[in-house]
């Protein structure tokens, strides 16, 4: 599969598919890596990694590129946008959420903003969720999902620590599971 990654931030995302698909543990080869921000160090870390690296503002932009690089499935990694896939990708692009949806999710709802809501609520278990991506914030259908237990004393910055490693084992085997059975096999039947 030739995957397409669209970042908004550090990369840190990007790093884990880096590691992954070097060791032969994730499947796929990243071809296109797109941000929305001119400054985020993702680009400077794709670049690195020899990725081709582009700033796109908007899905005209966007979808220009992942066209021109003929990717197969969009890998959303901290992107920041509601991203709309030209129509031949409209059920191939995943994304990751650092909570278990239904929980914690939706619009304005990512990142540290997700852990403050999970530490706020007090809950005992959170986790992170790989989802298909749709026109709705995390509403498409459900991949992969890892739970990780909460402690008392758990801040907003170590709930974010342990999603973000389950986070690192999710995605990829996200991946290799679409890989495996096809994007189709996790759409409902029209």
């Amino acid at each position: 599969m030739r995957l397409g990654v669209l970042l908004s931030g550090s990369g840190r995302t990007l790093d884990n598919f880096h590691e992954r698909i070097k060791a032969g543990t994730m499947a796929g080869e990243i071809v296109v890596v797109i941000s929305n921000t001119a400054d985020a160090l993702g680009l400077t870390k794709a670049k690195n990694y020899g990725y081709p690296a582009f700033v796109a503002k908007g899905n005209d932009a966007i979808n220009a590129l992942i066209d021109e690089y003929k990717v197969d499935l969009v890998l959303l990694a901290g992107f920041l946008k509601l991203y709309e896939p030209p129509a031949r990708l409209k059920r191939a692009v995943l994304n990751i959420h650092p909570s278990l949806i239904p929980s914690f999710c939706g619009a304005g709802m990512y990142g540290m903003k997700v852990h403050r809501a999970v530490h706020a609520r007090g809950v005992k278990v959170s986790g992170c969720t790989v989802h298909f991506a749709n026109e709705i914030y995390d509403e498409g259908p459900i991949v992969v999902q890892k739970c990780v237990a909460l402690a008392e004393g758990d801040a907003p910055g170590a709930i974010a620590a342990k999603v973000f490693a389950a986070e690192c084992e999710a995605y990829p085997e996200a991946v290799n599971l679409v890989a495996a059975r096809g994007v189709d096999s996790f759409w409902p039947s029209l």
